[in-house]
């Protein structure tokens, strides 16, 4: 199913190559303001273009369908879609029999017996990213429509690491730029490492165990194309310290802590503090550099050079991605009925609207 959520419902449809690509949103409440171009200033964070993003260039324009009348969400289910126009299907047509090693082809032909949509990786394509960063404008309304955040700006996201060169370094954009150049050059690719950071977010967000803050953050983040790894706090680091290195001591009476290795987090609950997690991304596994792989009808081995119009570091074009999760999975939260925003009064009618 590619649906995520309870409360905050979000389906994500389409493929790389079809008419268009789209989400449907159900559980927004009524009365939050919104338009079109509302989405737009996120959209254009992950737009392509810039050094070491595919060159592959789509409007991408939303169209609000439905749930939204004289500029307000009505309560109903709320669709949108992205047409799609700038595509080179015949770019895909070997993969069919040749597989693109580390990407979806194999297991989506074999899970729908080869019924799938191929074309620029069908539903698997990371360009179905884009109605997921739609669905997180519209959650970081939500939250702060509730008064869980003060402004959509409180969920941030960004590059911490390229290619294994982290931002921490001297001279790291021009770091980065000459690894994109030897990557791109050498027909190969480059992973990344983003850090969010969620700065207001009241105590008492979220549930222990199977709905902990980290539990439904980590799912969304995972519905990102090619992401491997996730960690809050001190994360993979907190298995080598010690108690007294890793816990977060109390310093004030509204919970404020010296330190925050638990990432904002403790029992799957907000602490107060802020939530940080980082996310890892793979190197794009459409790559021009020849690979010695299986061809499935052949039945023997060959060389593969993927063609077409690739990201050589797609997680350039992540952070906003990443921030999208992570609204989406607070707007869920803050829409359970055991949490701090279910007391909050979301107006009916039109006499009082956000």
């Amino acid at each position: 199913m590619d649906t995520f959520g309870r409360n905050y419902r979000v389906s994500v449809f389409g493929e790389s190559h079809g008419n268009a690509i789209g989400v449907l949103l159900d559980g927004v409440p009524a009365g939050i303001v919104l338009s079109e171009q509302d989405f737009l200033a996120d959209i254009d964070r992950r737009r392509s273009g810039a050094k070491g993003t595919t060159p592959r260039k789509e409007t991408d324009m939303p169209e609000i369908l439905s749930g939204v009348y004289e500029g307000h969400t009505t309560g109903a289910p709320l669709a949108l879609i992205f047409r799609n126009g700038n595509t080179r299907s015949h770019d895909y047509d070997r993969f069919r029999d040749v597989p693109r090693p580390g990407h979806a082809d194999f297991v989506a032909g074999l899970k729908w017996q080869g019924f799938n949509d191929p074309r620029g990786g069908g539903h698997f394509s990371g360009r179905l990213t884009l109605p997921f960063v739609a669905a997180g404008v519209v959650a970081k309304r939500i939250l702060t429509a509730a008064g869980i955040l003060k402004s959509g700006d409180g969920i941030r996201a960004g590059l911490a690491e390229v290619g294994g060169i982290s931002a921490n370094e001297p001279e790291y954009l021009s770091l980065w730029d000459d690894a994109l150049d030897k990557a791109a050059a050498e027909g190969d690719s480059l992973g990344g490492i983003v850090r969010c950071v969620i700065e207001g977010l009241p105590a008492g967000i979220g549930e222990p165990f199977f709905c902990s803050v980290e539990s439904m953050i980590s799912q969304a983040v995972f519905s990102i194309p090619g992401v491997r790894g996730i960690e809050f706090g001190d994360g993979f680091a907190s298995a080598g310290m010690r108690g007294s290195q890793h816990n977060d001591v109390f310093v004030s009476g509204d919970g404020k802590c010296a330190s925050n290795g638990a990432g904002g987090i403790n029992g799957g609950i907000t602490n107060g503090n802020p939530v940080i997690f980082r996310v890892a991304f793979k190197p794009t596994s459409s790559i021009r550099r020849s690979q010695h792989t299986f061809d499935f009808s052949q039945g023997k081995m060959t060389d593969l050079e993927v063609p077409g119009r690739h990201d050589v570091c797609f997680a350039l074009r992540t952070p906003v991605i990443v921030e999208a999760a992570a609204a989406i999975a607070l707007a869920d939260l803050a829409l359970c009925a055991s949490s701090p925003a279910a007391a909050v009064d979301f107006p009916s009618g039109t006499s009082d609207k956000f």
